[in-house]
C-alpha cells in the first residue's frame, strides 16, 4: 500500500517539476538485452547513453552516442526519432556439454565479450509528466565469448524513461 501511495504522489506532483529543458534521463529497457539506462543530453539533438544490460546469463556495459530528430514527424512534436552507435564490453556464460564414455556432463563457462552497437528508436514524450516511452532496436556484433563472432540484427525492446 505504501508503494502505491508513493507512486500516486510521484505521478500527481511530478507536473510541478516538469520543464522543457532536460539534462538527464534514467530508465529501463525491457527486451532481449534488458537493463538500466542513463542518458545525458549534450544539447537538443545530441546525447550520450550508458546502458547496463543483461543477456546470455551475463552483464554488459554499453556506451552509445545518440542523435535526436524531433522534427521528423509533422503531425506531432512529442514523437522523437533517435539513432546512434556505440560499443559494449562485458561477459557471458554458457553451459558446455562434455561426453565421457556412456555419460555426459555440463560445465559452465564464462567468456569476455566486446563489440559494436547500433541504435534506432521511437520515443513519445508525455505532455503533463516528464516521462517518455519508446520502442527501439539495438543491433550488435559480439567478438570473443562463446562464439568468436555473433551478429544480432534484431534486439528489440520497450523503454521507459524519467527526464530530469
Amino acid at each position: 500500500m505504501k508503494k502505491l501511495l508513493l507512486l500516486f504522489f510521484l505521478i500527481n506532483f511530478s507536473t510541478l517539476l516538469y520543464s522543457q529543458e532536460f539534462r538527464y534521463a534514467a530508465g529501463i529497457r525491457a527486451g532481449y538485452t534488458g537493463g538500466i539506462d542513463f542518458r545525458a543530453y549534450a544539447d537538443e539533438i545530441n546525447s550520450y547513453r550508458v546502458l547496463l544490460g543483461w543477456r546470455e546469463r551475463g552483464t554488459q556495459l554499453h556506451i552509445l552516442k545518440e542523435f535526436h530528430r524531433p522534427d521528423l514527424f509533422t503531425f506531432t512534436d512529442r514523437l522523437n526519432f533517435v539513432f546512434g552507435f556505440g560499443i559494449h564490453a562485458g561477459y557471458e556464460r554458457w553451459d558446455q556439454k562434455y561426453y565421457h564414455y556412456h555419460s555426459s556432463y555440463y560445465v559452465t563457462r564464462t567468456g569476455f565479450i566486446a563489440g559494436l552497437d547500433g541504435l534506432a528508436s521511437l520515443e513519445y514524450m508525455f505532455v503533463s509528466v516528464p516521462i517518455s516511452i519508446g520502442i527501439d532496436v539495438k543491433p550488435y556484433i559480439d567478438f570473443f565469448g562463446k562464439d568468436i563472432f555473433q551478429l544480432q540484427p534484431f534486439d528489440f525492446a520497450f523503454t521507459a524513461k524519467y527526464h530530469f
